[in-house]
């Protein structure tokens, strides 16, 4: 390694990836978080369809860093891709404070019972979404492309390992903070001034980022793997005709050692990929590499693949299992604009401040599980929880989330039948909002199971060419179930008439009871993959480093 590089990096920049991390996280959420409620008071947007404009705009963030992380390894380098979008979402801040502060940018505000509001005009929403898209995009493409550079930075597998849990750490403090802080500014002070502060946390990231540019070890682009696993498909098609053999020295190895070689699969669907390996004439160079890299691959490439393909019907799995939440996330913050915030004579509790619960939540029972829950089931039964079972049991717990949601829910609608606040939209129901906790720390409890379940697995399951990808899988389970919640809910909107513009004359709960029937199917469709997946992979169910069962 270069001189030059030795010099860089360690522990030094971590102090400006942190700071830079605290900033576009405080501004990112100090928007988001609120969103709702700023379509609904500012723009007279009906609470259902701000709640699909926000299901939306967090798809987008969460599948932005799969996109990032493409443009990273395969053309800028984490650091140009974190900085761009950095100043991204720096314009993107100036827009939503225009919106804010400009009375010709929103619609005159709508008085509360009253069923004729103006609509944005054209113009309105314009500048409305592309300040949403812009602040979006910078949100969504450095958040985990600032974790991908600090790990850069350290050497050590220990030092990147506690650099990960501090990165979480910041994520989830800084979405706590952007939760009650500032979203208390917005709502009680004033949306342009909540949103200059996001403003400024957002210029404050973007001069610690690149104030320590000088320190940063700055990866090169080495092409992304996904074009690896594209060649594979693209050799073996084109090898079809060809014979496969059973004898190792027919395939292309990447290791010339034999204890490296890997073994050829032999059974199943996975055995028409080995044609991939497969070596043919003209395919390789007299110094022994390939000379055509779009018809023959290595073996270890081959695995890769098939290794991609066996996680696949698990992950999908996911997409469902985080759908539930999606939705509920954000109809719980349409739900306490509803309901009785107060504490106390003088403080009232903003509506989207109600999310805060689930990052309490689960911030504490990760510790809490990791700490003393897990420790004590292995000293007890002599077994630790494998990372399938630990999903699973986050599955169930997702299920007796929203039964909980759907019990509240009657609830809350018998309380407005028995004082006749159907018909008035935007009227505040009798019933205090801490009747929506209790579904959102199960939530918590939920995520604490399954989402550092599903990450190890990923990461300890992914080829070592492809750990970059493995926790952008998560990232694009969610960004997808954010899109799959708001085609459902959209859906139920127009074959029932549960889900008005009015939620108080709604049926909610029947769209949890919908929701626990869902999540019990996929529980079972996750059993299923999660059998066949132990099954063809026995000899990985412990994982000799770590210790512990896959």
């Amino acid at each position: 390694m270069p001189d030059s590089m030795t010099k860089k990096g360690g522990f030094i920049t971590l102090f400006f990836i942190s700071g830079t991390l605290s900033g576009v996280m405080l501004s990112g959420f100090g928007w988001l978080a609120n969103l709702i409620v700023y379509l609904v008071q500012e723009f007279n947007v009906e609470s259902i369809n701000a709640t699909q404009i926000a299901n939306v705009v967090h798809g987008c963030i969460n599948l932005l860093p799969v996109l990032g992380a493409i443009i990273a390894d395969s053309f800028l380098g984490s650091f140009h891709v974190a900085a761009i979008s950095s100043f991204i979402s720096f314009l993107g801040m100036i827009l939503l404070i225009l919106t804010a502060k400009l009375s010709s940018l929103k619609p005159p505000p709508c008085e509360i019972g009253s069923s004729f509001c103006r609509a944005p005009s054209k113009l309105q929403y314009v500048v409305l979404y592309l300040s949403i898209t812009t602040a979006s995009a910078g949100l969504g493409g450095s958040r985990y492309t600032l974790a991908t550079l600090g790990a850069n930075q350290l050497d050590k597998p220990k030092d990147k390992e506690t650099f990960f849990n501090w990165f979480f750490f910041t994520v989830n403090a800084s979405s706590i903070i952007s939760s009650t802080a500032i979203v208390y500014v917005e709502d009680r002070i004033s949306w342009a001034l909540g949103y200059t502060i996001c403003f400024a946390a957002n210029f404050i990231a973007l001069a610690v980022f690149l104030a320590g540019q000088r320190f940063y070890r700055c990866d090169k682009p080495q092409g992304s793997p996904f074009t690896g696993l594209l060649r594979v498909v693209v050799a073996a098609v084109r090898k079809r005709k060809v014979l496969l053999s059973s004898r190792s020295e027919d395939y292309y190895h990447e290791h010339c050692e034999t204890s490296k070689v890997m073994p050829v699969t032999e059974n199943g669907w996975f055995r028409f990929l080995n044609r991939a390996a497969m070596k043919t004439e003209g395919d390789i160079d007299s110094d022994g590499l390939i000379a055509r890299p779009w018809k023959l691959c290595s073996l270890e490439q081959v695995g890769n693949l098939r290794t991609v393909i066996r996680l696949v019907p698990i992950w999908s799995s996911g997409i469902f299992l985080i759908t539930p939440v999606a939705i509920q996330s954000s109809i719980a913050v349409t739900q306490a604009l509803s309901m009785d915030r107060h504490l106390g004579s003088n403080f009232k509790i903003p509506a989207a401040s109600i999310i805060v619960v689930i990052l309490v939540s689960s911030s504490f029972f990760v510790a809490l599980f990791d700490r003393f829950v897990f420790p004590t089931w292995q000293k007890l039964t002599g077994r630790p929880l494998t990372l399938l079972q630990r999903i699973g049991i986050g599955h169930v717990i997702i299920v007796l989330s929203m039964a909980i949601s759907a019990m509240v829910e009657s609830k809350r609608l018998k309380t407005i039948q028995d004082n006749k606040l159907e018909a008035l939209p935007g009227a505040i129901v009798p019933m205090q909002v801490w009747w929506l906790f209790p579904q959102l720390v199960v939530i918590g409890i939920g995520d604490a199971f399954h989402f550092p379940g599903q990450i190890a697995l990923y990461y300890h399951e992914f080829p070592a060419s492809l750990r970059s990808i493995a926790t952008a899988m998560v990232s694009l389970v969610v960004g997808i179930a954010f899109y799959v919640s708001t085609a459902l809910v959209e859906l139920i909107r127009r074959l029932t008439g549960w889900l008005p513009g009015n939620i108080n004359s709604g049926r909610l709960d029947n769209l949890y009871w919908i929701l626990v029937t869902a999540g019990a199917l996929n529980f079972m469709y996750f059993l299923v993959c999660a059998k066949l997946y132990k099954c063809r992979n026995i000899e990985k169910d412990v994982d000799a480093n770590s210790g512990f069962d896959i």
